[in-house]
């Protein structure tokens, strides 16, 4: 199975990058080279992670990595990354509208 990341999971990850190095760039380079193949091994086990609760109707799954959740959606052919965002966030409007 194949991991596609969204325009938006690509960008999601280049301000993950830019915030880090603002106090840290080499911690944002190696940051990326940890969350990156988070991302791509979600080919291994896709259905290994939770539907996000009270959005199981919408089939997206989501996982941990540090203090970013990395949101995703399994289709017949491929795992496809929508967003990577920091827990912290309000997920929920920018995912489910609301």
């Amino acid at each position: 199975m194949n991991v596609r990341l969204t325009a938006e999971a690509e960008r999601d990850l280049e301000t993950i990058a830019e915030r880090i190095a603002e106090d840290n760039p080499p911690r944002a380079l190696s940051f990326l080279e940890e969350l990156r193949p988070k991302c791509l091994n979600l080919a291994d086990f896709p259905d290994r992670f939770a539907l996000v609760p009270r959005y199981e109707q919408h089939g997206v799954c989501h996982c941990a990595h540090a203090n970013y959740l990395i949101f995703y959606r399994v289709e017949a052919e491929q795992v496809v990354v929508l967003h990577i965002l920091h827990g912290a966030m309000d997920y929920q409007e920018l995912l489910f509208g609301g």
